[in-house]
């Protein structure tokens, strides 16, 4: 892992975080299915045109095209609008916490699901990253969490593990730019009908509103999946998804400066013990991946 690959690696992870305080601020004043719509349908939009403009195609191998779809699906219909609507009741500082375990959930899945051996300090680490959220939790429950907004956020968490473990097709062939564009269309398709579905368009336009949702088009919607993808290309998903590590971090820190949000003690605690476990569940993989 070079420099720039570390770079790359910290910018990601500082701007992945920061999406869930511009998501909270948002959603204060449109209803979070619609505006992460529109949010898509103008990163698509800007995405395809850039990609156009490199000179890339949408004439995409059989496997970019299915994982741009569930891409698409999980991480913008599932992951990001689930998010949205729980930032309604939910701070962004928890919000960002249960989206950093998706590395954990990822091994799991791996263990359970995929019958995948685990090293022992894999094992470890599984163990010690939800040692982490359960005292976050604990802690959190006293004070009042909205459950419904908490289970949107851990169902979320769940389709970014399905999304990541698609990266390596959607990343391998080239066209990235396009495939980032492209996969914003998807998200915007499925959460348009739902929000007529279950929503009133309702939007209180002002400044600090569209300076938080320009902000998630430009840097998390599409700077932030682009280096995502050329990071995966550059070192292999094992060694990017290390940066995740640092996602409670940047999260807790971005809400508590920018939102005001109480930073507690047993969230630092909890948050330190997730991003033991996570550096413990990659560096596991770091050590079994050949050289």
């Amino acid at each position: 892992m070079d420099f720039r690959a570390i770079g790359m690696g910290l910018l990601f992870a500082f701007i992945w975080s920061s999406a869930f305080t511009s998501a909270r601020i948002i959603v204060a004043d449109a209803p979070p299915f619609a505006i992460s719509a529109i949010r898509f349908a103008i990163a698509g939009i800007i995405g395809v045109a850039i990609a156009r403009a490199l000179g890339q195609t949408w004439h995409l191998t059989r496997d970019q095209w299915r994982a741009t779809l569930i891409f698409g699906l999980c991480q913008n219909a599932l992951y990001l609008g689930l998010n949205f609507l729980a930032m309604t009741t939910v701070e962004a500082s928890l919000a960002s916490i249960v989206a950093s375990t998706m590395p954990l959930i990822v091994a799991f899945i791996g263990w359970a699901i995929l019958r995948e051996r685990l090293r022992p300090m894999a094992a470890f680490g599984l163990a010690l990253g939800f040692a982490g959220v359960v005292i976050i939790m604990g802690a959190r429950m006293g004070t009042g969490v909205d459950l419904l907004g908490l289970a949107y956020c851990v169902i979320g968490a769940i389709a970014l593990a399905v999304a990541t473990l698609m990266v390596r097709g959607a990343s391998s062939g080239g066209n990235m730019m396009m495939i980032v564009g492209l996969q914003m269309f998807v998200g915007a398709a499925v959460l348009f009908v739902a929000s007529l579905i279950f929503e009133t368009w309702v939007f209180n336009w002002n400044a600090r509103m569209l300076t938080a949702l320009t902000y998630t088009i430009l840097a998390p919607g599409l700077l932030a999946t682009w280096i995502w993808f050329a990071l995966v290309a550059r070192i292999g998903a094992v060694k990017a998804a290390t940066f995740h590590f640092l996602n409670p971090f940047f999260g807790v820190a971005v809400a508590a400066v920018i939102l005001g949000e109480d930073l507690r003690m047993m969230d630092v605690i909890g948050v330190v013990i997730i991003a033991a476990g996570i550096l413990a569940v990659q560096l596991s993989k770091q050590s079994n991946t050949p050289k």
